[in-house]
Order: structure tokens, then sequence, then C-alpha cells
């Protein structure tokens, strides 16, 4: 139960799905964690329930688009807790249209969301973390390593998270600033959260998904959140500018 013992992490997307859940494993294994969305009402919620199971958390509302809210989520996480040792970026939305049909607010706005989120959360984080070395874990998807029909925004934005978290993680390995910060990517498959209900219905396109899951079933949040534990454990001291591919074996074909 002590596998992240005197870690520190922010989480953000905490509110709801693997962001949730994630908080909820890395307070049960020992680390100190800021709760981080824009959702609010889900949120403090989420924190309350953590803290209950003896999770020592707090919420703080994060629009991961904003510079302001980024640098006030790192400044109140040091001020509680003293110090920034891992940084879990989660929060993410899906949007499907064609290219055609898109306009470019919709596209602009998952590239914000998604991929800029991701920068902005490592921008504003490394200051700190880079005093005690760490872990970044940065969430890309299967669709960031595959393309799907009608998410032109999302696949680039999660294939634009990949490749950063490889760039990222050269910058701050020992043969780049020296940083001692491990930067790893995780690629889900269709897991059952919010974000995914609309293809858990049994319409024709959801089975039409699922027959591409070798495993046979759509994923859990756990089964993710496990994977990012292990990154962000010592257990993965190793691990630095890797894809943690957690998708049923969707892209394997």
């Amino acid at each position: 139960m002590d596998r992240l013992k005197g870690k520190v992490a922010i989480v953000s997307g905490a509110a709801s799905g693997m962001g949730k859940v994630v908080a909820q494993i890395f307070a049960r294994e020992g680390a100190k964690v800021t709760l981080a969305d824009i959702n609010e009402a889900g949120g403090q919620p989420a924190a309350e329930e953590i803290k209950k199971a003896g999770g020592d958390v707090m919420f703080v509302k994060l629009d991961v688009t904003s510079e302001e809210m980024w640098q006030a989520v790192v400044s109140a996480t040091v001020k509680k807790y003293g110090k920034l040792t891992t940084l879990v970026n989660c929060a993410g939305v899906f949007f499907g249209k064609s290219i055609e049909d898109m306009t470019y607010a919709e596209w602009r706005r998952v590239i914000a969301i998604n991929l800029d989120g991701a920068f902005l959360g490592i921008k504003y984080s490394v200051g700190e973390m880079k005093k005690n070395g760490g872990s970044i874990i940065n969430f890309s998807s299967a669709g960031g390593i595959i393309g799907t029909v009608d998410s032109s925004p999302y696949n680039a934005s999660k294939g634009g998270v990949r490749l950063l978290t490889k760039a990222a993680a050269m910058e701050f390995s020992k043969s780049g600033h020296n940083y001692n910060i491990r930067v790893n990517s995780v690629h889900p498959g269709v897991i059952k959260t919010p974000m995914t209900e609309w293809l858990q219905k049994g319409a024709e396109g959801s089975e039409a998904i699922l027959k591409e899951q070798p495993i046979g079933y759509f994923g859990e949040p756990e089964d993710v959140a496990y994977g990012v534990l292990y990154l962000a454990s010592d257990e993965g001291r190793y691990l630095t500018g890797s894809e943690l591919v957690i998708d049923g074996g969707w892209t394997a074909h």
C-alpha cells in the first residue's frame, strides 16, 4: 500500500473517469494528491470521498487551457504539501465530426484542451519537479497511434501528446537538462467512462468497435490507472519516453 509513499501528485481531469480512479489509487498507495478539474461539482465530492477513505488530498479548480490556473494549482500543491514529484495530465475531450463539416473553432477547442493543456501542465510543473526529480504521465490514446473516422482533432491532439512526451523525456533526462524527470505516455483504448458512454449502448457502431477489441470487451478505468501507478512509482524508474498501450489489443492489428 506504499508504492507512492513520499510522492506528491497533481492529477488533472480528476473529477470523473480515469482521472478520478488514478487519484483514488494514488492516495491509497500513499501519495498526497491534488485533484484538479474544471468540474467543481464533481471534483469536490471526489476529493471528499478519498479523504473519507483516509487519503491526503485536496481539490483545486483547473481549466487546463489557462496558464494562470495551472500556476495556481502548482502553487497550491507546493504550499500544502511542500513539493511536487508527479504530474498526471489526464484531462481531455473527444469530438466527432468530419473534417469538411468541422469549424476551425471546434478543431481548436480539442487541440487546446488535449494538447495545449498537457504542454501547460508540463511547463508550469517542471520548475518544482526538477528540485526532487519525478515522473510525468501524459494521457494520449490508442487514437494517438492509429487514425479513426470523423475524429481528426482528437487523433491529432493525442498524436501530438505522444510526441510531446518523447520530446519532454529527452529534455528532462540526464542527457538533456539533467532534471531526473521521467516522462511517459499512456494510450487507453475504449474505457468505460463518461466520455465513452455513447459507445456502450449496443448501437451498431458500438458493436463494430467492440469487434475491433481482440480481448473481447471494453476496459475499466482501473485497467489504465494501475498502469499509471506503475509509471509513477519507483518500479518504473527505467522508463522514459515510452508509451504504455492499454487497449485490449486494438492497435495490435
